[in-house]
């Protein structure tokens, strides 16, 4: 289920809020950061900033149908924030691509007394690392395999704080299926999260070094109409693995623990991003003189390296860097399902004719920034699989990825 936004009320109510607390001397700022209408103080202000993304995807073997090779407008992102006095800011972000239209994040925050922050809304919960960073900054065209394990936005309640060189965030959320988002509770059931994370080099350090560990855990009743379970997708937005569906089909019933170590490290133009994560699922299948249940462990990791050849500094948060940048990015990732899920042939949680057990990418790719705002970049992926079709190995992927970019 996916919201709809909200018919520009709260833009309006917004917007008359700013200007009744503004002063005379109010600061109208237009650039590469966006637009923006603050108060004199600084106090209270409204920005509006925007994502858009133009993308092609090309498969050059049988992996795919023909009908999988087009352009899309993979994300159009207006995001309206703002700040209400020192202690209270927002953010409302819609999303209009691949022809939907879906409340992406809506939260408001607020800063309390001892360093603390609590946030309550929907947005992405503090788990994998990957997944944390903004559409708009990503290395390589798509995210990784490892993204697909993690939730990606959720409606709850995180409290969090630290300093720069550890910090520490925990909230309790509806709970979603991996790699997805949701606007409801289908089970009652809520996930907690929690992510602890340390730079403990010195800000003043040419070496950017990041350590941290987020775990998701919660309780899972799904059914087989709503199984509460998901597949896991290739970068070409193929299935990799799905479980088994129907009124027969596999169902989530009991704990779901998610634990992701990770890691960046940036030093000058080069860095590294890495992360493991992995699933404990217990799950359950009901049917015709069987009821079977098992505990399945699926895990996927990966690591992203970048060089600017240009020169200019790499970073977590990085959209770009100074206009003519020219970047050049590699990834390895590898996902793993847990075998017992194709153990009992027709009453198996899994088919394996049609489900994949593992997946291994290899991909490469340049970001060139011509100018502030705008990214250009070309991915090639290569995804070789075990298992997955009625004669063993389904073919490998080769997907070749065009975007352009505009951030603002």
């Amino acid at each position: 289920m996916v919201s709809r936004f909200p018919s520009g009320f709260i833009l309006l109510v917004a917007l008359q809020v700013s200007l009744a607390h503004a002063q005379e001397d109010n600061r109208v700022d237009a650039g590469a950061d966006g637009f923006s209408l603050r108060s004199a103080d600084g106090d209270w202000h409204l920005s509006l900033r925007g994502l858009l993304q133009v993308e092609g995807r090309y498969f050059t073997n049988d992996s795919a149908s023909d009908d999988d090779n087009e352009w899309v407008l993979r994300r159009i992102r207006p995001t309206l924030e703002g700040q209400f006095g020192k202690r209270i800011s927002f953010r409302i972000m819609p999303d209009f691509g691949l022809g939907d239209s879906q409340l992406i994040d809506a939260w408001i925050e607020t800063r309390l007394n001892a360093g603390l922050t609590l946030r309550a809304g929907r947005f992405k919960p503090p788990v994998g690392l990957e997944r944390l960073q903004s559409a708009s900054d990503l290395r390589i065209v798509e995210r990784s395999l490892v993204t697909d394990l993690v939730p990606n936005r959720d409606i709850g309640v995180q409290l969090s704080g630290g300093g720069p060189r550890l910090n520490w965030a925990a909230g309790v959320f509806n709970g979603v299926d991996d790699g997805r988002s949701a606007d409801q509770d289908d089970d009652g059931q809520p996930d907690f999260a929690f992510r602890l994370f340390s730079e403990p080099l010195e800000k003043d350090s040419d070496t950017t070094l990041g350590i941290g560990i987020g775990v998701t855990l919660g309780n899972t009743d799904g059914t087989a109409v709503t199984p509460l379970l998901s597949g896991y997708r290739s970068p070409g937005a193929n299935t990799v693995f799905g479980y088994r569906s129907g009124t027969d089909g596999t169902f989530a019933d009991g704990d779901r623990l998610r634990i992701s170590p990770q890691f960046y490290w940036y030093r000058g133009p080069v860095g590294l991003l890495g992360e493991w994560v992995r699933v404990r699922q217990d799950v359950r299948r009901v049917g015709s003189g069987f009821d079977r249940s098992g505990t399945l462990h699926h895990e996927a990791w990966q690591v992203t390296g970048e060089w600017y050849v240009t020169g200019h500094a790499a970073g977590y948060r990085d959209a770009g860097g100074s206009a003519g940048a020219v970047q050049l990015v590699a990834r390895l990732a590898e996902l793993k399902i847990d075998q017992d899920s194709f153990i009992g042939g027709a009453v198996s949680f899994a088919d394996s004719t049609t489900a994949a057990g593992k997946a291994l990418t290899q991909a490469v790719g340049v970001n060139w920034f011509p100018v502030a705002g705008l990214k250009a970049s070309l991915a090639l992926h290569h995804t070789t699989f075990i298992g997955g079709a009625p004669g063993g190995d389904r073919p490998d992927e080769d997907a070749i990825f065009l975007r352009l970019q505009h951030a603002f």
